[in-house]
């Protein structure tokens, strides 16, 4: 996968020299990412995230799922996380998840990360859905998904499962523009289709 140049960001794989920041963004963010994402724990280790490494190339390499960084535009310092997983070509959508990290929040990192992340899934991996699963009190979560134009369905009971105890989450789509999706993802479309030119 080739890099995605966004406002203010780029998104690119994962690579062994990353690992270091990413353990660091890891334990700062305990207290905002920690508390709706398991993984991101105390104990996270070097080991822990060269293996993070690994599974997102091999997983990457036979299109099952696209877990990538949101970077500083030269690809340096780690902002961030965003994917596209749990890819069902059944059925052809996928689950799209954002992660920035505490000393980047509150900047639009996530929501824009997130739109280019959605435009890519819809214009290159030719999905027609993509949800957005948020435990239902993770209001910053949500906040991103309405942002950038994901439309909410539903309240589902127990939908995910935090530190081990089962939790209701929200639920948004998007589709893309020519499916008749309203919102920001359709101008994200033409900001890519410029990209193509970097």
């Amino acid at each position: 996968m080739q890099a995605l140049h966004g406002q203010g960001f780029l998104l690119r794989p994962f690579r062994y020299p990353d690992v270091p920041q990413f353990v660091a963004a890891v334990h700062e963010s305990l207290e905002t990412v920690g508390k709706w994402l398991p993984w991101c724990r105390a104990g996270y280790s070097v080991r822990d995230a060269e293996n993070w490494v690994d599974m997102c190339t091999e997983s990457m390499a036979i299109g099952e799922a696209y877990d990538i960084g949101v970077f500083a535009p030269d690809g340096r310092e780690l902002y961030g996380g965003v994917s596209i997983n749990q890819i069902n070509r059944d059925y052809n959508f996928g689950n799209l998840g954002y992660w920035i990290r505490q000393t980047r929040q509150r900047q639009g990192l996530g929501a824009r990360a997130a739109e280019l992340m959605a435009c890519y899934a819809f214009h290159r991996l030719g999905l027609t859905r993509l949800e957005v699963v948020a435990a239902e009190h993770n209001m910053v979560s949500r906040a991103v998904a309405e942002k950038i134009g994901a439309q909410f369905e539903c309240i589902a009971r127990n939908r995910l499962v935090l530190h081990g105890v089962p939790c209701s989450a929200a639920m948004y789509s998007l589709v893309p523009p020519w499916y008749g999706n309203a919102g920001p993802a359709r101008d994200a479309g033409k900001d890519k289709d410029k990209d193509k030119g970097r």
